[in-house]
């Protein structure tokens, strides 16, 4: 990257935090209830290496070969990684124990592949369920009346600490994405009384729409272009 293109990413970021951290103070939260994840995919590690010196840690990549070459390239820093796309039960083992959190548990067959794949020894992998919160059949996640079952078989497998749940909302509907925000919100409450236990995370909202997730009690955010600027096949 060239200084010029680090300066404006440096600006970008911080823009970005602060927004964010509007949003909580607007809804009544403290800023460090919101984490940022910073959408890294298509992006090259050098981008990564520059957020990192400002502070940012936590990174969302949706392509595991991508992110694992990544997470060998940026080795020497402390950074986090979180899956957020899409994980084929062929690629287990390629994620299972090798990211902070993954946020797209989508069927029991992918949850029981995690489990069976993730490394001996290794720490319980903490995951969330991706939920199809506006019943898009072309979009992954499970359907919001079939979470409670996913839900259970997830936390009977060994390995696995079910975290809360992850959308992808419809985008360009009247009313914007806050109903789906709330009817997340509503399914992870429920779900954690059924349950019986905390489920503390819920992941939703991108660089359009992050602060109607956070009024709604997001946790987590997923921001791409608001940081690292728009890109051909970015996100």
């Amino acid at each position: 990257m060239t200084e010029q293109e680090q300066t404006a990413l440096r600006e970008r970021y911080h823009l970005a935090c602060s927004r964010l951290e509007d949003s909580a103070r607007a809804s009544g939260r403290a800023p460090g209830e919101v984490i940022l994840v910073a959408v890294s995919k298509f992006h090259e590690p050098a981008a990564i290496r520059a957020l990192a010196a400002c502070g940012q840690r936590r990174f969302g990549e949706s392509y595991v070969q991508e992110a694992r070459i990544k997470q060998a390239a940026l080795a020497d820093l402390d950074l986090e990684w979180h899956a957020i796309g899409r994980v084929q039960t062929n690629k287990a083992k390629d994620v299972a124990g090798h990211f902070a959190l993954i946020h797209t548990v989508d069927s029991s067959h992918l949850a029981e592949a995690l489990s069976r794949r993730l490394p001996e020894g290794a720490p319980m992998q903490p995951v969330l369920i991706q939920i199809n919160i506006g019943d898009e059949p072309q979009k992954a996640g499970i359907a919001p009346t079939r979470a409670l079952a996913l839900a259970e078989t997830v936390t009977a497998l060994p390995g696995l600490d079910l975290q809360g749940l992850m959308c992808l909302p419809p985008v360009s509907l009247p009313g914007g994405s806050r109903p789906f925000f709330a009817a997340l919100r509503r399914l992870r409450d429920e779900l954690a009384v059924r349950l019986g236990q905390a489920l503390p995370c819920l992941s939703m909202g991108m660089s359009d729409d992050f602060t109607e997730a956070v009024a709604e009690g997001a946790t987590l955010v997923r921001i791409g272009t608001d940081i690292f600027g728009p890109r051909a096949g970015s996100g």
